[in-house]
């Protein structure tokens, strides 16, 4: 595993992008409408690992300004048709604004990052917010790291661990955290996950 990103799980969906987002359900996240709920008509968005542009579209009709980035060229490829725009490919170790957006949505994907690089990411993600931006991710629920049949890695966490993740990563204020039951992918089950909505202070 690379210190800064894991490999294996980017030559994955690079080798298997279109099955993969065909496999997805072609629905917004449950969490979109609590978290644009929580910005400013128009706000600018930062989203993290697209996908097939499914919450890109669903903001953007909205009226709210997204720059939706994807970590593999050809998923952002695949985006872009839906979302008539170029994407940006951005692995997560790579964001470096500051203080411009006002808001960062990462639905499943941060769960990706080796668990020792989430909080130097997290701490980009905070520089990246407007002092009052809002920042959603969410993770699968466990106490260590794993693999699926897919040789993905993902970094599991408890709440606990998720919360003591952010805040020792930048001065976070949590809005909210939870456990719930979700969708897993291929693995065709529900399996828990653990959401938080976070903000920088203003």
């Amino acid at each position: 595993m690379s210190d800064r990103y894991d490999a294996k799980t980017l030559d994955y969906y690079s080798r298997d992008a279109e099955s993969y987002l065909a496999s997805r359900p072609d629905t917004i996240s449950r969490h979109l409408s609590d978290f644009l709920s929580r910005l400013p008509f128009g706000a600018s968005i930062l989203e993290l690992g697209c996908g097939a542009g499914r919450d890109a579209e669903a903001m953007m009709a909205k009226g709210f300004q997204v720059d939706p980035t994807d970590g593999v060229a050809e998923i952002a490829n695949i985006a872009s048709k839906r979302l008539g725009q170029a994407l940006r490919v951005m692995r997560f170790d790579q964001i470096d604004a500051v203080e411009r957006y006002d808001a960062v949505w990462a639905n499943a994907s941060l769960h990706h990052v080796p668990r020792q690089q989430l909080a130097p990411v997290l701490h980009s993600v905070f520089h990246a917010l407007k002092p009052g931006g809002v920042h959603f991710a969410n993770f699968k629920r466990g106490d260590a790291d794993s693999r699926d049949s897919k040789d993905r890695h993902y970094s599991h966490l408890t709440l606990l661990s998720l919360e003591e993740i952010y805040v020792s990563s930048a001065p976070w204020e949590i809005v909210s955290s939870v456990e719930y039951e979700g969708g897993s992918g291929y693995e065709g089950s529900n399996s828990p996950w653990v959401a938080i909505t976070v903000r920088k202070p203003r």
